[in-house]
């Protein structure tokens, strides 16, 4: 799969389904979305701060968390896939949020860098990108929009499925204990096989957040084949 195709695979349809099944696919996607929100926080206590949201497009839960935690915080949530973002946008305007968020649809690399943020995620985006070089990118993209010191969550899957066989049938049984048939069940495991392309380890995720401009990382939670780490970026010398 292309970069693009990795885009543009989130139509109208799967938009709207994403809130519900990202629910089902991510076992605690509520307690990640909230712990990352209360890590930024005790970092960054009760002032006044803009946050970097990238890949924010399907159900905007990470800016939900932080927002209702945090009300003196702005944030810009980037996402190329338009119907992904229109998607964010209306649950974040229901939240009664929208005058805290301004949509950028397009990628990291576009967003001008002309004033650093306070801190940044990426949540759910690393393991869609299908080549190393576009890893690396991202992550460069976000470090150059942040102020040193700053914070940054990410999370993604970390590994490749095949290699944790027992972690692929737990996930098919969570499909299963959702109500999906047999049938759904085996085009959910067709499609995580043949979709996404996690880093192999978590080291690696971690040599690639040091090699984009990172330290100090501390994963604070992880779910079958999800991880989730605060790090920081690298002070300048």
């Amino acid at each position: 799969m292309s970069a693009a195709e990795s885009i543009t695979k989130f139509d109208q349809s799967r938009a709207q389904e994403y809130a519900t099944q990202s629910r089902i696919a991510l076992a605690g996607y509520d307690a990640c979305h909230e712990l990352a929100a209360c890590l930024l926080s005790a970092h960054l206590g009760a002032g006044e701060a803009r946050i970097l949201v990238g890949g924010a497009g399907g159900t905007g839960q990470e800016i939900i968390s932080a927002a209702q935690l945090q009300p003196a915080w702005q944030f810009v949530a980037v996402d190329p896939a338009q119907t992904m973002l229109d998607t964010t946008m209306e649950r974040i305007a229901r939240a009664g949020l929208a005058e805290r968020v301004t949509p950028f649809a397009g990628t990291l690399d576009a967003l001008p860098a002309s004033a650093a943020f306070d801190a940044a995620t990426l949540i759910g985006v690393l393991h869609h990108l299908p080549q190393q070089q576009a890893k690396k990118d991202i992550l460069r993209a976000v470090a150059d929009r942040l102020a040193p010191g700053a914070p940054f969550i990410l999370a993604c899957n970390r590994c490749a499925y095949e290699s944790q066989p027992l972690f692929l049938a737990a996930w098919a049984q969570r499909w299963r204990l959702a109500g999906a048939s047999e049938a759904e069940v085996e085009a959910k495991l067709g499609k995580i096989r043949q979709g996404a392309v996690p880093p192999a380890s978590e080291a690696e995720v971690e040599a690639l957040l040091q090699g984009a401009g990172f330290d100090q990382p501390l994963r604070f939670f992880s779910s079958l084949f999800w991880s989730a780490w605060i790090v920081f970026k690298r002070q300048e010398q």
